[in-house]
């Protein structure tokens, strides 16, 4: 073997385990397990609850009241909600353990069902969408 063939083989070998230990090191800022960074970002406790023919069959009436809860980890300012394409606005509320937020059903949603349609914005400007069903009396 010449010189040459001896350092071109010390540099190959080099150069795989250095790359191997650089490929071992996640850059991800999110936890562990998470890919996704808008999976953090979640609504619940949804008021009134949502329509279901088994546990909720009631109707509730019109102009009333709705809330929901975000995670902290949604970007607050960018909660927006419609119902049938029509933006209803809501106020957000910071509490312990992410925001409230709360609205009132439109007038123009009677007798019929409706979805309550959220969307928000999460780390890195994600987007995440959410919402539940309702039933509206006359």
């Amino acid at each position: 073997m010449t010189l040459r063939t001896i350092l071109q083989l010390v540099v190959a070998v080099g150069v795989c385990g250095t790359a191997g230990q650089i490929s071992a090191y996640d850059t991800s800022p999110y936890a562990p397990g998470s890919l996704d960074p808008c999976t953090q970002v979640y609504f619940s406790a949804f008021t009134p609850p949502p329509f279901s023919v088994e546990n909720n069959n009631v109707a509730v009436a019109p102009k009333s009241e709705f809330s929901f809860l975000a995670s902290k980890t949604t970007n607050w300012p960018s909660i927006t909600v419609k119902i049938k394409d029509e933006k209803v606005p809501v106020t957000v509320t910071t509490i312990t353990n992410g925001y409230l937020a709360k609205g009132k059903l439109p007038d123009s949603v009677k007798g019929r069902y409706i979805r309550v349609e959220i969307f928000a914005k999460g780390p890195n400007d994600c987007d995440k969408a959410d919402g539940w069903l309702l039933k509206v009396g006359n």
